[in-house]
């Protein structure tokens, strides 16, 4: 087929435009909350998600979790300890390497995020309904496997 033939690309109907969008658009409202209540950033937000989930962890390890550059992970645990939410600490068996964990007011204020964090997730999958709740955990699930294996 050649060029003239091909038919147009319509985006609003390709799939990884419009699961784009959608997640977007489903991070901006959520960052909403999140911004006016307590002034984070999507950097901010993840880093303290992540340590709050998992406690101890290096900025390296946030990165790779929360799918954030090294330089946004840096800025937000900067700012997050300017909060005095998390604190550092040098790791006793490689001295170059900063352990990072939460204070007892960051751990304050992710246990609040998190119950926002929850509701904020049964609206969305309330809107749904049951069954629209269930295939999309469904599709999310076989998306994230099949990149899985294809990342081998």
């Amino acid at each position: 087929m050649d060029k003239q033939s091909a038919p147009p690309l319509l985006l609003e109907e390709f799939i990884p435009y419009r699961l784009n969008k959608a997640a977007e658009a489903v991070s901006q409202r959520f960052a909403g909350l999140y911004r006016d209540q307590y002034g984070l950033t999507r950097p901010e937000w993840r880093s303290l998600a992540t340590l709050g989930q998992f406690g101890v962890l290096t900025a390296t390890a946030i990165g790779a979790h929360s799918s954030m550059h090294k330089t946004k992970v840096s800025r937000a645990v900067f700012a997050l300890e300017k909060r005095h939410w998390l604190r550092r600490m040098r790791d006793e068996t490689d001295r170059r390497i900063e352990n990072l964990e939460l204070t007892p007011a960051g751990r304050k204020a992710y246990v609040e995020l998190a119950k926002v964090a929850h509701a904020f997730e049964a609206e969305l999958l309330a809107s749904l309904g049951p069954r629209g709740e269930t295939e999309l955990k469904a599709g999310l699930a076989a998306l994230e496997g099949y990149y899985r294996k294809a990342k081998c």
